[in-house]
């Protein structure tokens, strides 16, 4: 009754019930105004039960909503009748269900966010922290080799904190979708070479053997954004190489896709390690001490952005196998 629609159905329900007592003891004496009263009671009766169950549910419907909102976990609808009503049940209990997940995902990527800061301020202390003890000994030294050494250790800091932003804005850019990877006809071979021109000189400095065997193929990428992802796995297996070592680069054409292979005969990678390469920050035990842990995960980012896939494998003390895959029709 607190309803202020409901009290003024019933109103009119009992002031039309009365006006129809009246016109039957008018027509047709007591027993017409008596089958009226009875019909009109009952009727009455029927549309007060029937429309309080509904305003409960309604009721039911509303609470629920408001657990939703507050953030409590609301228990599961259930739903086994058909109407308007229980189409709207199921909408809301779908409704509430998209919020849930949405909260879910969003607690997440606030977790994955937090981790990700941490973990960038832990690389850039390292490097800063000893910029500023350099700093502390260039203001005492006049030793002019003991100034140039300790320059030469700043500028490498400072090449390695650049490599570090840079990477993570490419990363940052590509989770927010404001790069546009296009698919245009690249030659392999070109770019395979571009991938490996920057480190020629490592290779002689290690003495690094390097070999590749690519037929005349084309693939529909974006050139440049594939010459950084190789980039960065070659720049994996130069530092997981000793002195000696050998990469080699092939490719083969079929009727799915057109795949790129990088091996080389380096440490290779922890069994125990593989699942995680490709994750963000994860260093595995055989990772170098300068090693940050976000190359191969740009790397994977940029191939998957292109609809391409990327797969290692790897023996411990044998070496390590990148194959990238470029699909001739998006799956």
């Amino acid at each position: 009754m607190r309803n202020k629609e409901f009290r003024n159905m019933l109103f009119i329900g009992a002031a039309y019930d009365l006006l129809m007592v009246i016109c039957g003891f008018s027509l047709l004496g007591m027993a017409g105004a008596a089958l009226a009263l009875f019909t009109g009671v009952g009727l009455l009766a029927f549309f007060t039960v029937y429309t309080r169950k509904r305003y409960r549910k309604i009721e039911e419907l509303n609470d629920y909503l408001t657990r939703v909102l507050a953030g409590v976990e609301p228990p599961d609808l259930e739903c086994q009748e058909e109407g308007e009503l229980s189409i709207l049940q199921t909408n809301i209990y779908k409704a509430a269900t998209t919020l849930r997940h949405q909260n879910e995902l969003l607690s997440e990527d606030k977790k994955q966010m937090a981790a990700a800061i941490a973990d960038i301020s832990h690389q850039l202390k390292t490097p800063l922290t000893s910029m500023m003890v350099m700093n502390d000994l260039l203001l005492d030294e006049t030793d002019s080799d003991r100034r140039e050494e300790f320059l030469r250790t700043q500028s490498a800091q400072l090449d390695r904190m650049n490599w570090l932003i840079q990477t993570l804005l490419k990363l940052s850019k590509l989770d927010a979708g404001t790069i546009e990877l296009k698919r245009e006809d690249a030659v392999v071979t070109e770019i395979v070479e571009d991938s490996v021109k920057p480190f020629e000189i490592q290779f002689e400095l290690k003495n690094i053997g390097y070999s590749k065997e690519i037929p005349e193929i084309s693939i529909k990428c974006d050139k440049n954004w594939t010459v950084e992802a190789l980039r960065n796995i070659i720049k994996n297996c130069i530092e997981h190489m000793d002195e000696g070592g050998k990469l080699s680069i092939s490719a083969r054409d079929t009727n799915i896709f057109t795949e790129v292979t990088i091996a080389d005969t380096g440490c290779g990678i922890a069994a125990a390690d593989l699942p995680h390469i490709f994750e963000r920050f994860y260093k595995g035990k055989n990772a170098g001490k300068d090693s940050v842990g976000i190359g191969l995960a740009l790397s994977r980012s940029i191939i998957e952005g292109q609809h391409g896939d990327i797969e290692v494998r790897s023996t411990e003390g044998v070496g390590t196998k990148f194959c990238i895959k470029f699909y001739k029709t998006l799956i």
